[in-house]
């Protein structure tokens, strides 16, 4: 049944969906953490944003020849969802603030005084959620057309 496939997409829309709101939040609460537990030559590293990663999710892997070859029928090709391939950290810079009398202020060197604050932007991970949340919306409004779909299919069966 062709529609229950339909709904089995746009779950993995909702999971994917909900994965990147998970992440958004992570941004959210550690855009003042300037300790993350990494460090490097200059000390303690902050908080460093993340994305996350998705990719197309395929039933079957099809060869070029086979795909030309179902499009030269009329055959669509078909998505099957999508998957999270995994979670990478932004390499933005660090933004710099000058407070000599933070702990983690640098000490010596051209930056001293200065503390490396998280790279993530607010306002960015507020865009990306209000994306999220649209995205949430558009895959529960075509699970709920799939569902409405099959009862009107049903109902003309009983007649």
């Amino acid at each position: 049944m062709r529609f229950l496939s339909s709904i089995d997409t746009s779950a993995s829309g909702l999971t994917a969906q909900r994965f990147r709101m998970d992440i958004i939040s992570n941004n959210l609460a550690n855009v003042n953490t300037t300790r993350s537990g990494n460090t490097d030559a200059d000390g303690v590293l902050p908080y460093r944003r993340q994305v996350p990663v998705f990719a197309a999710r395929a039933n079957e892997v099809d060869s070029f020849a086979s795909a030309l070859s179902k499009a030269q029928d009329g055959q669509m090709a078909t998505g099957s969802g999508v998957r999270v391939v995994g979670v990478v950290d932004d390499e933005a810079p660090f933004k710099l603030v000058y407070d000599p009398q933070h702990p983690d202020a640098m000490k010596t060197g051209p930056q001293a005084g200065y503390v490396r604050m998280p790279n993530v932007n607010t306002v960015t991970e507020m865009v990306d959620m209000i994306s999220a949340t649209r995205a949430y919306e558009a895959n529960v409004t075509a699970v709920n057309a799939a569902k409405s779909m099959a009862m009107k299919a049903l109902e003309i069966g009983k007649a």
